[in-house]
């Protein structure tokens, strides 16, 4: 989904696993390379294992040189919110809400946002046509994850 008027590309996949195995894998920077659908993140360059409110850690990069940025978690609700950003100030938000019911509880809704309404130039985000690239990777990336977990 593109919603240029607030300015965040976000999908949504049903994956059959926990929410609590799911926000595992989004809390553990070292998995980020392993999911990440654009082919950017490159591996953990500093941080905690597992992430939490304010911890800050850094990844390696790579979109046509290599770099290393660092990110802040800006939201953490266990097991059903977590959001970073880094100097650029776009958001990267996941959202799991567990659906299953008695009989099936293992279904988890996983919604990833890319919110550019706090970046620092969102015309520059627009400009290089990050929303649309944004939402094909954000699609890979929820797929790896549920590859991941079956």
């Amino acid at each position: 989904m593109f919603d240029a008027k607030h300015m965040a590309v976000c999908a949504t996949r049903i994956i059959p696993a926990s929410a609590s195995d799911i926000f595992d894998i989004l809390a553990t920077p070292a998995m980020h390379a392993k999911i990440d659908g654009s082919g950017t993140v490159k591996g953990t360059a500093h941080g905690p294992e597992r992430l939490y409110l304010s911890a800050r850690f850094g990844m390696r990069m790579r979109f046509v040189i290599p770099y290393r940025i660092t990110n802040t978690v800006i939201e953490f609700d266990e097991g059903k919110l977590i959001a970073w950003r880094h100097f650029g100030g776009h958001i990267w938000r996941y959202r799991l809400n567990e659906i299953g019911s008695p009989g099936n509880p293992r279904l988890t809704e996983v919604t990833e946002c890319f919110d550019y309404s706090t970046a620092r130039s969102t015309r520059f985000i627009q400009l290089i046509d990050a929303p649309v690239r944004n939402l094909i990777s954000i699609e890979k990336t929820l797929e790896r994850i549920e590859q991941i977990l079956n």
